[in-house]
């Protein structure tokens, strides 16, 4: 049944705007239908639905994430539509190519395609065109946080939203908006306008875009502290989105109610609600994958049809093609094939000789990391044996200043039972004698050499004894030394040339400037240091 001019475009038309509707949820069959649209365009010379079936074309690839595809369709989509002087068609796909681009990261040549769809829309006083241009240029400044600029393009399509009768176009500006102040984090004039957005989106029945624009009030909420209020919010789009049985919106509820109950420390609801999140992106990701494995299916099939059309327009040589392909291929295949096994045999040959050259080097390195340990257990040993030297030199030492003060001490008491006889002439040089053997006992000739040797043992000692406090004097350092050894009171007395209950007095002084209590022990303290 022919159908006349008119009527035929108007049929077009309407398979056009089902086409279009189809392609969200069935992406491969509409992009079928499309092509059988194109086809028959072709042979009705019918340029103008060609165009608008490659700009469609183009629009599936970009929503499955096939960039380049998609912009060639809009390329080829482009040059039609300026071709048959449609401007209001050809300022619609300049704004799809902006988006490809800008997902591409080509900002400068998005912005391009903006501005000139902006200058027919201003030719065409397209009020809800230019608004859309605007809406976009702003969300392009708003991913470069530019604010400034964002917040005066997106204030210039609110502008140009006073007269447009589509509520979906004056949503997506206050929604763009919202999204601005949202990451400036002026969450009051972001829940404003995303409020606006919602019940512009309802007004329009677009349920999908209304989900989004719940959950982020419902971010608003919960990054403001009303987590209450966000669950609520988020509730609310869970809901819708069951009742649209969109995956992706329902992934982004369960996600933010994860989030909320998080915050509010129900660790249990937190979880429950991820694992749904982390299951939702699994079916996500799941059917992503499946449409875009039909997606890449119809291409293949819609190319192998190509080729099949091909062929058969050329069926007078399809012998000798034949033929010279058969022979082509085996050439290439024989070719193929010695290269490969030539390719295969040498990388086996440099295989063997990279596995021999690393088998020398990790026995090379293996004998010198031998050789190496060896010399630090030779190093080692040295080191024990100088310590051990060192150990014994200190404790000869220290029982040979012992031994001194003691000779020392009892000849000060035999002088001094001199000197309390009544002998006149002699008691004056005994007193030079007693005082000169005082003087020996805090002579400090041989406190350095064994001060070194000390702290050669123990290093970190006297470092410790000075953190926990600045007050000690060179007297102290002796004392905390010789408590160290594990030195007898006594001997510690004759060493230093003092009393015992003059030791007693010195052990308890120490301990105040160590700010020890009455029950700590002094010995247990500097033993652990």
């Amino acid at each position: 049944m022919q159908f006349p001019p008119v009527q035929a475009q108007e049929n077009d038309r309407t398979e056009l705007l089902h086409t279009q509707r189809l392609s969200k949820q069935f992406p491969d069959s509409a992009f079928l239908l499309l092509k059988e649209m194109y086809s028959k365009a072709i042979a009705g010379k019918d340029r103008q639905t060609m165009g608008i079936c490659l700009q469609q074309m183009g629009q599936v690839c970009y929503s499955l994430g096939n960039y380049p595809k998609a912009l060639d369709f809009h390329v080829q989509a482009d040059k039609i539509f300026r071709e048959t002087n449609n401007d209001e068609q050809l300022a619609r796909n300049l704004n799809d190519m902006g988006l490809v681009y800008y997902q591409n990261r080509q900002l400068p040549v998005a912005r391009k395609q903006y501005d000139e769809a902006l200058s027919i829309y201003y030719k065409l006083r397209d009020q809800e065109g230019l608004a859309d241009t605007y809406g976009k240029i702003g969300h392009l400044y708003e991913k470069k946080k530019q604010v400034d600029s964002a917040f005066y393009f997106q204030r210039l399509a609110l502008q140009q939203c006073r007269d447009v009768a589509q509520p979906s176009v004056v949503a997506k500006i206050y929604e763009n908006i919202g999204s601005i102040y949202e990451d400036l984090e002026k969450y009051d004039s972001a829940w404003y306008y995303f409020d606006h957005s919602l019940k512009l989106y309802d007004q329009a029945n677009d349920q999908v875009a209304g989900i989004e624009v719940i959950n982020n009030l419902g971010d608003i909420y919960r990054k403001t502290g009303r987590y209450h209020d966000a669950i609520n919010k988020s509730n609310e789009a869970l809901a819708r989105a069951n009742g649209t049985n969109d995956l992706y919106q329902k992934q982004a509820a369960y996600r933010d109610l994860g989030k909320a109950w998080n915050l509010l420390g129900q660790q249990d609801s937190a979880y429950f609600y991820i694992d749904l999140s982390r299951r939702a992106t699994i079916d996500l990701y799941s059917i992503e994958n499946n449409r875009q494995t039909a997606f890449l299916s119809v291409l293949f099939d819609i190319d192998k049809k190509n080729v099949e059309i091909v062929q058969l327009e050329n069926a007078r040589n399809i012998t000798l093609i034949v033929t010279t392909a058969v022979v082509i291929v085996v050439v290439l295949l024989v070719i193929l094939g010695w290269v490969t096994f030539s390719r295969q045999r040498l990388k086996i040959r440099n295989e063997q000789m990279v596995s021999e050259r690393n088998r020398h080097i990790y026995e090379t390195q293996n004998d010198l990391m031998q050789v190496e340990l060896a010399n630090r257990q030779l190093q080692e040993d040295r080191l024990m044996e100088e310590l051990e030297v060192k150990k014994k030199g200190l404790t000869s030492y220290t029982l040979h200043i012992i031994q001194k003060n003691q000779s020392l001490d009892d000849l000060r008491n035999k002088l001094e039972l001199l000197v309390k006889d009544d002998k006149r002439d002699q008691k004056k040089q005994l007193q030079q004698l007693i005082q000169h053997i005082n003087q020996s006992f805090n002579h400090d000739q041989y406190w350095n050499e064994f001060r070194e040797t000390f702290e050669q043992l123990h290093q970190p000692f006297f470092d410790n004894l000075k953190r926990h406090s600045e007050e000690l004097t060179s007297n102290d350092l002796r004392m905390l030394s010789l408590i160290k050894l594990n030195m007898a009171s006594k001997d510690m007395a004759t060493l230093l040339g003092i009393s015992q209950d003059s030791l007693r007095v010195s052990r308890y002084r120490l301990k105040k400037k160590l700010n020890l209590g009455q029950e700590e022990s002094l010995t247990g303290f500097v033993q652990g240091l």
